[in-house]
C-alpha cells in the first residue's frame, strides 16, 4: 500500500496536507487499485447535533473518488456526482472511507465511493470524472 502524493491540491480542504483547517484525510492505494482510509467525526463538523453533516460526508466521498484516480495516475475533475445518504453518521465516533474505479471510458471515469461506520455502509456516491489537461 501506497500513500497518494498530494503536490497537486496541497491545500484541498478534503485532504491538503497544507491546510490547517483541512480534514487532512490520507488515502492509501490498496493492492486491487482502490484507495482506503480512516477519519474520525469530530463535533466541528456537525450538521444536526451528533450526525456529520451531509455536505462534509458527500466532501469525504469526492475526495476518495479524486483520489483512487490520482492513485492510478489521472488528474480529473468531477463533472458529476450521486450520493445516497442511507443512515446518519454518528459524531465522535470514526468512519472507513474507500473508492474504486468502475469504468475508464478517458477521458470520463466512473468511479465510486462508500463512507463505512461499525461495518455498515452509511453514505455511498458514484461519479463521473472528466480527465483535465496539463
Amino acid at each position: 500500500m501506497t500513500v497518494i502524493d498530494h503536490r497537486l491540491h496541497g491545500h484541498c480542504v478534503a485532504c491538503g496536507p497544507e491546510n490547517p483547517s483541512g480534514l487532512r484525510l490520507k488515502f492509501e492505494k490498496q493492492s486491487d487499485g482502490s484507495v482506503k482510509a480512516a477519519a474520525f467525526c469530530v463535533k466541528d463538523l456537525s450538521g444536526y447535533d451528533g450526525l456529520l453533516h451531509g455536505g462534509v460526508a458527500a466532501l469525504m466521498l469526492d475526495s476518495a473518488m479524486t483520489n483512487c484516480l490520482f492513485s492510478a495516475g489521472i488528474t480529473a475533475l468531477t463533472a458529476e456526482m450521486n450520493v445516497k445518504y442511507r443512515a446518519p453518521v454518528q459524531i465522535g465516533r470514526a468512519v472507513i472511507l474507500r473508492a474504486s474505479v468502475k469504468a475508464d471510458h478517458d477521458p470520463l471515469f466512473t468511479v465510486s465511493s462508500e463512507l463505512r461506520q461499525d461495518g455498515r455502509q452509511k453514505v455511498s456516491a458514484e461519479a463521473k470524472f472528466m480527465r483535465t489537461v496539463g
